[in-house]
């Protein structure tokens, strides 16, 4: 069966994962981190990509990430993906792969999704029970977003900035999202969608995606008759 082709919409957030091969480790040290996220800078500008939010775990990484152009995404993750692989196998004399395959993708909804896929991404080391709030992890966007931290990777999203007048306001505005739970729908909709590349939204995000794209958003019921379906 011929693969899917990917889901990119100019201008508009995609939810992204890329991990380890078999679940190896792709940082060891700081410098590690430090390195991925310079390169991350250098490559969004150069490929106009503007990313909300980011974690980097031990063994993958997730980013909220809106390309202006269609290939843009495309492009700013093969880049990603050859410059640290060729950094990684350098400082740790290895060879081989580093990364499991092609990255995982998924156009996000705005309106509905936006700001729990930031959460979504941040709490990723309180659900992996590395820490107990998400301001005590270094290598993500929530100090940026929720504490006012200069932070070069973070561009916020009009959505993001709508939250307050000023930065003090929207601060306040966003840690308070982090007082509750993210839904488990929510959150189970948005690890299906990204990990099979279909859109996170309602439906009507979908049929528009589908219109702009001709391609489908969400999978097709399977066909055929059930069983038993002549006897009614």
């Amino acid at each position: 069966m011929a693969r899917l082709k990917r889901l990119v919409l100019p201008g508009q957030p995609h939810h992204v994962i890329v991990r380890g091969n078999n679940r190896q480790a792709v940082f060891v040290t700081d410098e590690d981190y430090r390195f991925y996220l310079e390169k991350l800078v250098e490559l969004c500008e150069r490929y106009r990509c503007a990313i909300h939010a980011y974690v980097l775990m031990t063994n993958h990484v997730h980013l909220l990430v809106t390309p202006d152009t269609k290939d843009g995404l495309g492009r700013l993750m093969q880049g990603m993906g050859r410059y640290y692989v060729r950094y990684f196998n350098h400082c740790y004399r290895r060879t081989g792969a580093l990364w499991e395959g092609r990255f995982k993708s998924a156009p996000v909804d705005s309106e509905r999704y936006l700001l729990t896929c930031y959460r979504y991404i941040e709490l990723n080391p309180v659900r992996a029970a590395m820490v107990e709030h998400p301001a005590q992890y270094p290598w993500s966007s929530y100090r940026s977003n929720g504490l006012g931290e200069d932070d070069p990777v973070v561009i916020p999203h009009p959505l993001f900035q709508a939250l307050g007048q000023g930065d003090k306001e929207r601060q306040v505005a966003y840690k308070a999202l982090f007082d509750r739970a993210i839904d488990p729908k929510d959150e189970a909709e948005i690890r299906w969608n990204t990990a099979k590349s279909w859109a996170i939204g309602d439906t009507r995000f979908k049929e528009q995606i589908e219109q702009a794209t001709a391609r489908a958003a969400s999978p097709r019921p399977r066909g055929g008759r059930r069983r038993g379906a002549a006897k009614q």
